[in-house]
């Protein structure tokens, strides 16, 4: 199975080492080809001498693929990096592979426009095969070799259950990648018409649908300047964010199911609400126009909440009730089912839904209070896990930023550092802001932070259950 998705991620690479041939920059040609050669060749030898040994996995095999996936996966994406000679340090060429498959976005790159733009590709299409996760892509693969994949996806998926569109996880999966390939072309084909060049257009799709929030350009989205590119992105930023079994509800033409989501409407509430709040905030401090500051307020609230991290401004100017804000977005993160990161708005609705309840709970201690989800009972031990999950994802925050803050940075860095990577947002605030990158943390911090990425995009559960004695006992 390892070798399979390695295989994946080996063809991704060519389109990459194409552009480079096409630049006439036949290093960057190189620095793909041979990966790609070597990956595709160990991982077809692999599969053809595995060919007997092929089943469906277990669920803690499923647990231990999906992990060695993601760090295989980052090993392949760094070593274009590393060997063109783009990013001299193989640390940093993993920590900005591992970005970029976990769509965080955190980068140590300080001048962007001046790299080739195969690497620049690449880059970006890291963020795009993380999006929907390349276990789900390659899920959609295995059957055409004999491999099952059920429990790949149940322990990659990046929300609390998982939901099947067919009776086959696998058709369920083929139709998950059409809908995120159509948003793709759909977008590309919006930001050509809003007067960006094909490269830059597909470039920052890729970012944007993964909620991943890499650019080609030192200044983000700002650098375009347009209030119609803003406004596309932001859009999309939204779609991203929204659980995508809604798009499919609306393509099937299922409206109800779209009107009755509590999640939906309570992420929309959630985006509007914190929109209009730092509208007026950034109007009254600047006294310039409503339609400017809904305009940046907007665009940031999307890139926040979806945890995708682009920026069209730098924030850290703004008014302190406008940061708030944005800080406290970077605990929410998308929908479930969504590419989003962070606790997920479906496991906050649920707790505040608990919340309520235990306030009931004080008057009529004898009364039965059922928390329902779009309109369906929901069961106590999905509940309790939910809890356990936030729990977990709270502690592990506060640990994080103890370990993050050894290396003498304020305690408003760690913190948003921590968030930021748990989180899969990117941009943070202080010293990681977003005019500012994580180059100079040292090498040690670089490979946590790494690994922060990557226990947030998997869930936190997906990682740690592999540190717990019961996990290998038989």
């Amino acid at each position: 199975m390892l070798a399979a998705i390695v295989i994946v991620v080996a063809a991704f690479l060519l389109p990459s080492a194409l552009l480079g041939y096409i630049d006439g920059e036949l290093w960057v040609l190189w620095s793909f080809l041979l990966p790609a050669g070597i990956a595709g060749a160990g991982g077809g030898l692999i599969l053809l001498l595995t060919r007997e040994t092929r089943g469906e996995l277990g669920t803690r095999a499923g647990f231990i693929v999906v992990t060695l996936s993601w760090i295989a996966c980052a090993l392949v994406g760094a070593i274009p990096f590393y060997i063109s000679g783009a990013i001299p340090s193989f640390t940093d060429a993993f920590f900005e592979s591992m970005s970029g498959f976990t769509t965080t976005g955190a980068s140590i790159l300080t001048e962007i426009e001046s790299l080739p733009r195969g690497i620049l590709l690449w880059r970006s299409t890291t963020h795009w095969l993380g999006g929907m996760g390349i276990i789900v892509l390659s899920v959609a693969v295995f059957p055409l070799i004999g491999i099952g994949g059920g429990q790949l996806v149940k322990a990659e998926a990046p929300w609390p259950t998982v939901d099947k569109v067919t009776p086959r996880i696998a058709q369920t999966a083929k139709i998950l990648w059409l809908i995120y390939f159509g948003l793709t072309v759909g977008q590309t084909l919006l930001l050509l018409g809003a007067g960006m060049d094909l490269f830059d257009s597909v470039t920052h799709t890729f970012g944007t649908l993964a909620t991943g929030g890499f650019s080609p350009k030192n200044a983000s989205v700002g650098h375009y300047d347009s209030a119609l590119v803003d406004g596309i992105i932001t859009v999309f930023m939204v779609l991203a964010g929204t659980n995508f079994l809604l798009h499919f509800a609306l393509i099937t033409g299922r409206l109800d199911k779209i009107r009755r989501d509590t999640e939906f409407k309570s992420y929309l509430l959630v985006f509007f609400t914190a929109t209009l709040a730092i509208t007026v905030a950034l109007a009254a401090s600047s006294g310039g126009s409503f339609s400017n500051g809904f305009r940046l307020a907007s665009f940031q609230v999307a890139s926040i909440l979806t945890t995708t991290g682009f920026a069209t401004a730098d924030y850290e100017m703004w008014p302190q009730v406008a940061r708030v804000v944005l800080f406290c977005l970077m605990f929410v993160g998308g929908c479930a089912g969504s590419t989003g990161g962070g606790i997920k708005v479906a496991r906050i609705v649920t707790l505040f839904k608990q919340a309520m309840n235990e306030f009931r709970y004080l008057t009529h201690p004898r009364g039965i209070f059922p928390i329902s989800f779009n309109r369906v009972p929901m069961a106590r031990r999905m509940v309790f896990a939910i809890s356990a999950f936030v729990f977990l994802y709270v502690l592990l925050l506060l640990l994080s930023t103890i370990v993050i803050a050894t290396a003498g940075v304020s305690i408003l860095t760690a913190l948003s550092t921590a968030l930021a990577t748990l989180g899969n947002i990117g941009p943070g605030f202080d010293a990681i802001g977003p005019t500012q990158n994580y180059a100079f943390f040292p090498q040690p911090l670089k490979w946590f932070l790494s690994f922060l990425m990557m226990t947030g995009r998997l869930e936190i559960y997906t990682v740690m259950v592999m540190f717990t004695p019961g996990f290998w006992k038989s």
